[in-house]
């Protein structure tokens, strides 16, 4: 007899062994469902919050009765304590791939969001510095421990760019976690405990002095030809971000009238600029447009399609000994030397580094782009990064005698 006020449990290995198809109750909720087919399936049925529901417990070919009472006991307990057994094991089923996966699948969701194409570089700085550390761990097992790693080599080196890169590790985990791989979110507010003290804090970028510009513009073009030292050469030579030069498709140019014509999109303010190219500029461009691989592609990329890296540029400047001087910084040394050895005024020079006038009043009454006068600031400034300085002399800028003239040309 069973014990006053349990349920007697109906089945027996004997019965379980020779069911027919249909449900047979056991006890308590457990059943033992045999098909058509002969299968027979272990199911535990209860009822939560006028809810109920069915989980199974697999076959009675591998579960025996005793071992099938014993997961309907634990099912039981667990339902009891709130646990919600089948997102637990739709959970446990779910494949976590790696943070290179995550990372990847997050970018591609993220990025026709991005107005700006410049951020197509999110993904490089993953692949120069994050995925070799930590692309192959599973992505819920990345930790603030991991991050520190990761940005340790990078934190005083490049220290904006880690910046950034730690701001879009945490992205992904948040989109890790929104998918369902990460059971909670994750917080890297303590990563920056675990790294030295930034002394630079976004200030001016350091730049080389425009003076000695020219030396190294002649060691770029005497060396071996590469897509970064072009790169290089066209972004000094035309004082644009190294973005603009990065991200630059042949569309974009008409090497018959040396113009380029960067779409809005590109630019930090947003507006369409228009570059008067220089003869060297034009001469570099016609050299890689006999080894371009598309006629509508990237042109700076050893394919067309994938960008360079934006750390190549850097990089040129490191392996030269050059330490601290950045690649943006080479339009401060065009602006100085604008401002020193020409007499064109500040706004054609603000004008030729797409600067957008701080007084609005004045940029609506500003309707003129200065584009024939920048044509002859750029030429002379080529001129002058190309220019052999004379043995002895103190002054190296062979075009600072000649401004009237070039301005009357203008």
């Amino acid at each position: 007899m069973p014990k006053a006020g349990t349920e007697p449990m109906a089945l027996t290995a004997l019965k379980v062994k020779n069911a027919k198809p249909g449900r047979h109750v056991d006890g308590r909720g457990l059943c033992l469902l045999v098909k058509d087919s002969g299968a027979r399936t272990w199911v535990l049925r209860m009822q939560k919050d006028g809810r109920r529901r069915d989980y199974g417990l697999g076959s009675a070919l591998d579960v025996s009765l005793a071992e099938a009472r014993e997961a309907a006991a634990a099912l039981r307990r667990q339902v009891r304590e709130g646990a919600d057994p089948v997102a637990e094991r739709r959970r446990a089923r779910k494949v976590v791939p790696s943070f290179e996966t995550a990372a990847r699948d997050c970018y591609e969701a993220l990025k026709e969001g991005w107005k700006n194409k410049r951020h197509a570089n999110w993904i490089s700085s993953f692949e120069n510095h994050v995925f070799p550390v930590i692309g192959a761990n599973p992505v819920h097992e990345v930790d603030s421990v991991c991050v520190v790693d990761v940005l340790s080599p990078i934190w005083l080196t490049i220290p904006d760019s880690a910046r950034r890169i730690l701001q879009r590790i945490g992205a992904v985990l948040d989109f890790a976690h929104i998918k369902g791989w990460l059971p909670g979110e994750v917080s890297l507010r303590s990563v920056r405990k675990g790294l030295p003290r930034q002394v630079d804090k976004g200030g001016h970028l350091q730049a080389m002095p425009y003076v000695d510009v020219p030396v190294l513009m002649r060691k770029l073009a005497t060396a071996s030809p590469t897509t970064g030292r072009d790169a290089l050469r066209f972004t000094i030579y035309n004082a644009v971000r190294s973005n603009e030069t990065r991200f630059a498709v042949w569309s974009e140019f008409d090497l018959d009238k040396a113009i380029w014509t960067i779409p809005g999109e590109r630019m930090k303010a947003g507006e369409t600029h228009v570059v008067p190219l220089s003869a060297p500029a034009v001469t570099l461009l016609r050299k890689r447009w006999k080894e371009r691989t598309s006629d509508t592609g990237l042109v700076f990329s050893h394919d067309g399609e994938k960008p360079i890296s934006d750390m190549t540029m850097t990089k040129l400047l490191r392996d030269d000994g050059i330490k601290g001087v950045t690649v943006h910084g080479f339009r401060s040394a065009f602006t100085d030397w604008s401002s020193e050895r020409t007499r064109f005024p500040k706004e054609v020079a603000d004008k030729a580094l797409a600067h957008k006038l701080p007084n609005k009043v004045e940029a609506a009454y500003r309707r003129t782009d200065f584009f024939d006068k920048r044509r002859s600031l750029m030429a002379r400034w080529a001129v002058f990064l190309d220019k052999e300085p004379a043995k002895g002399s103190s002054d190296a800028d062979p075009t600072a005698s000649e401004p009237v003239r070039l301005r009357a040309a203008a």
